[in-house]
């Protein structure tokens, strides 16, 4: 979960819907932006947040019985393992894009425990078999994964509230062209990204959201049961070259 403090209480994102507005960033994208196999790399980018871990107690929870924002809990090679095995059954263009992404998460972890290295190694196996089998280069497919890493950090900017007051510029990250992107949010309440890499002049994206007013939980279940009971609501972004 993605978790903002606000004054009504706790304003909570599910990473999936980060995902899916991750991918509609890229769906927005010029078409010289774009790679090969652009659907399964809208497929790839909505999908690779998927597969959160089973709350078994106070998981999803801080030591305080608050809502648990993700950068609190970390990864785990539970989730990993299960969302390789789901993207396998999708397409080997899917695979290596999330295989890549979990590189690019765990690699730091290499030699943390047997388990953890075995995945890796596992991981720059397929990576090299997708790159056979699809008849594509590294660096065509690096060019791919960073579409999505742009899209995922440009996505997480605007679900964790980050763009700074004042109109003052965020650097995104560098984007599939090499170039590095920057954000502010004017005072008209646009967003403004420089360069502009989307095909309109003017487009609106969204993600659900939802508010809870109840700052702490005993456990689990009953942070799952508030989240149920929570009205969908949408925050909408206005983002204009």
């Amino acid at each position: 979960m993605i978790v903002n403090a606000i004054p009504e209480g706790w304003e909570v994102i599910y990473q999936q819907a980060h995902g899916i507005l991750a991918a509609e960033l890229a769906h927005q994208l010029k078409p010289e932006l774009q790679c090969a196999h652009w659907v399964e790399t809208l497929v790839a980018i909505a999908n690779h947040d998927n597969r959160q871990r089973t709350w078994r107690g106070q998981d999803g929870l801080t030591p305080a019985g608050a809502p648990a924002d993700f950068t609190l809990q970390p990864n785990t090679l539970e989730q990993a393992k299960a969302l390789m095995h789901a993207v396998r059954f999708q397409s080997r263009w899917v695979a290596l894009l999330t295989s890549m992404h979990m590189s690019y998460l765990y690699e730091s972890r290499r030699g943390e425990s047997k388990a953890t290295d075995t995945f890796l190694d596992e991981q720059q196996e397929l990576q090299q078999n997708c790159f056979k089998s699809i008849g594509i280069t590294q660096k065509e497919a690096k060019q791919a994964y960073a579409i999505m890493q742009w899209c995922d950090r440009l996505s997480l900017i605007l679900c964790r509230n980050e763009l700074p007051a004042d109109e003052r510029t965020l650097e995104i990250t560098t984007g599939p062209n090499e170039e590095v992107y920057f954000i502010k949010q004017l005072n008209t309440e646009t967003v403004h990204v420089e360069p502009w890499p989307f095909a309109q002049q003017r487009l609106e994206v969204q993600a659900e959201y939802r508010v809870l007013e109840q700052l702490q939980f005993k456990n689990d279940k009953e942070l799952a049961q508030a989240l149920h009971q929570a009205e969908v609501k949408y925050k909408k972004w206005m983002l204009e070259k």
